[in-house]
């Protein structure tokens, strides 16, 4: 597997890593612990070195997995969690809205440490901004449990220009994490130009568009209820049926270059930038090994210039999350 460092960190993952949220929540039923505990740890027999969770993904089940599988190679490993979600620390009861009051992100970090099996978090997220919370005293908590040794690395997810600034200049900030694909490229416009600026790491979430630039679904896919995509305006049977377009002409590079219509949406990611570091999600061994495949995948200038091309004619319908969700977005 190539390896990829995220801004100037220096921190070094692989250039895919793994994100375990569908593991637990988001897309349905939990999976099999035991299955997804064998998941994990092949993924990283087959060169995987990045998982990411967080402490509201179930809340606290996907850390308890995540922990229970990297235990026996934790040092082999980079684990990335967040904070920042409205949590009872006790009982895991979600009590709606954000929560990055300086005690409460030291409070979550002795609870990931936990649940992680571990002495030190190697990359931690605010998971969301806090309106109500300036985020210099994020960044000072986060800075203190650095020099706890208990963090690593800081870093922030859906967070705006102006937040990533002011934090950066109290912690530098080693990635920031949001949903990056070609299904949604909002970041493009300024987002990215700043991460350059600053040297800071990009982990794009959902770089599979929430699955739907796999190809595997259409207009006719039912979810199961409690898959948060049945909340997302832009997997609407009317959006998914316009946005189909978009999965043609991936899967038509796919075609040109034998791959997939996955590894060719993942490729495009891995191209624009070297410090992206993708984390596609999977519950399926089989998805694992071809979503790895993408690194093997060399889209020349060519082949990025059509694909830009195509894709700008395209226009997407649909928002990428509900309003309420957005609304907790800085972008």
């Amino acid at each position: 597997m190539k390896k990829r460092t995220l801004g100037k960190s220096g921190l070094e993952v692989s250039a895919l890593g793994l994100g375990c949220m569908s593991m637990s929540s988001g897309y349905g039923p939990a999976a099999d612990k035991s299955e997804m505990i064998r998941l994990i740890r092949t993924a990283h027999d087959l060169g995987i070195t990045h998982f990411d969770t967080a402490e509201a993904y179930g809340p606290f089940a996907n850390e308890e997995l995540v922990g229970e599988a990297l235990q026996p190679i934790r040092d082999k490993v980079v684990i990335a969690t967040k904070f920042g979600f409205d949590i009872d620390l006790e009982t895991g009861a979600r009590r709606g809205g954000t929560n990055s009051k300086p005690e409460h992100i030291k409070r979550v970090a002795d609870g990931c440490l936990n649940r992680l099996r571990t002495d030190h978090i190697d990359l931690f997220y605010q998971h969301r901004v806090d309106p109500e919370v300036p985020i210099e005293d994020v960044a000072g908590a986060v800075k203190e449990l650095i020099a706890e040794g208990k963090v690593k690395h800081f870093g922030l997810s859906e967070a705006g220009i102006k937040t990533i600034r002011r934090a950066h200049a109290v912690q530098p900030i080693t990635a920031v994490q949001s949903e990056y694909s070609l299904f949604w490229r909002g970041p493009e416009a300024e987002l990215l130009p700043a991460l350059q600026e600053l040297g800071i790491g990009f982990v794009p979430f959902s770089p599979l568009g929430a699955g739907f630039l796999t190809g595997k679904i259409d207009e006719n896919t039912k979810f199961d209820p409690t898959d948060f995509r049945n909340m997302v305006p832009r997997f609407s049977p009317e959006s998914r049926k316009a946005n189909m377009a978009l999965v043609d002409l991936v899967k038509a590079v796919g075609q040109r270059k034998g791959a997939t219509p996955a590894q060719v949406a993942l490729a495009w990611l891995l191209a624009q930038k070297p410090w992206i570091v993708p984390i596609p999600g999977t519950t399926k061994l089989h998805r694992l090994e071809e979503n790895l495949g993408a690194v093997n995948v060399a889209l020349t200038e060519n082949d990025l210039k059509q694909i830009q091309d195509a894709s700008s004619k395209l226009k997407l319908e649909g928002a990428r999350l509900p309003d309420s969700a957005l609304k907790m977005t800085g972008l």
